[in-house]
Parts: C-alpha cells; structure tokens; sequence
C-alpha cells in the first residue's frame, strides 16, 4: 500500500487502517441503494426533488446509524472493539472478535439476560408498540388512549435510546 502523505502525518498502521475503514463507506452506501432506505430507483424529475429525496435519504442514514449506535448491546454487534483489537497480531491479520460479541453471538442472549436482535429483527418487534383509543359506554364523549405495555427487550430497547414511554 502506498500513499502520497509524508511518513509522519500517515505511518503504515494508519494507512492500513484508513483503507480497511473504507468498508464502511461502502456499507454506507449498500445500506442506502439495496433494502434498507431504497434511494433507487428514484421517481422524481424536478432536481430540487431529486435533491430532497437524497437528502432525506441521507438523514434516514443517519437516523439509522445514530440508533444502531446506542442499540449496539441487543444487536450481534462487537462493543468491545478495543479488546478485540488487542488480540490481533498485526493490522492486516484478519479481525476477530471480542469475548463479550462471542459470548453474545454463542448463547443469543444480552448481558441483561435478553434475546440478542439483527437490527432488521428488532425494529419490528419495536413497532409492536401502539396506542389504543378506548371510549366505553360511561363516558363516549372522553375516549382514553393506552399505550400497550411494552415487553423487557421493548423496555431495554426504548432505555437505551433515550425514549421513555
């Protein structure tokens, strides 16, 4: 690997770690065009619209990547990434994974003692959440609105993201 900054400002760990940081712009970008926000195909003509369709496409990206963040401890993803970067011997060794993702990904279960999630499994199950109008015979000019009584892994979940119910 070469590259045109002086030693000092780029050494070969960091020119190394700087390409392999490259796979997360290009999950980026998967992650806007295939299933998950769809910017294409895009049916606008005007470019203002075209404008705005990206640009709210990109802010669901970042929505996305804000919520995956704090969610990290219910989802198969690595929060210890310091650890495992320890047990490599080398930047381009190949990347493994801490002992609490392992932990995790071999019990399907949470240091809280919940079902571990894929983003993709737990938004749905998020959106089980719902409020019911009720207006009973008493009193049908006062309708109430109850909130479904959300589950452990909801409760976590909605902690962890900084909403309360």
């Amino acid at each position: 690997m070469r590259t045109s900054l002086p030693a000092e400002a780029c050494d070969d760990t960091t020119t190394v770690r700087s390409y392999k940081s490259l796979a997360l712009v290009e999950r980026a970008f998967r992650c806007l065009k295939t299933v998950d926000l769809q910017v294409r195909p895009v049916y606008h003509w005007l470019s203002n619209r075209v404008r705005a369709h990206v640009l709210l496409c990109m802010l669901a990206y970042y929505l996305e990547w804000h919520m995956r963040q704090s969610l990290a401890p219910m989802l198969f993803d690595d929060t210890d990434k310091q650890v495992a970067e320890l047990s490599r011997t080398s930047v381009v060794a190949p990347a493994q994974r801490s002992p609490a993702a392992l932990l995790k990904q071999t019990t399907k279960l949470t240091s809280d003692g919940l079902p571990v999630h894929s983003f993709h499994t737990l938004l749905p199950d998020l959106a089980t959440i719902a409020p019911n109008t009720v207006v009973t015979a008493i009193t049908p000019n006062h309708p109430l609105t109850v909130v479904t009584r959300p589950t452990d892994t909801q409760r976590r979940a909605f902690q962890l993201l900084g909403i309360s119910l």
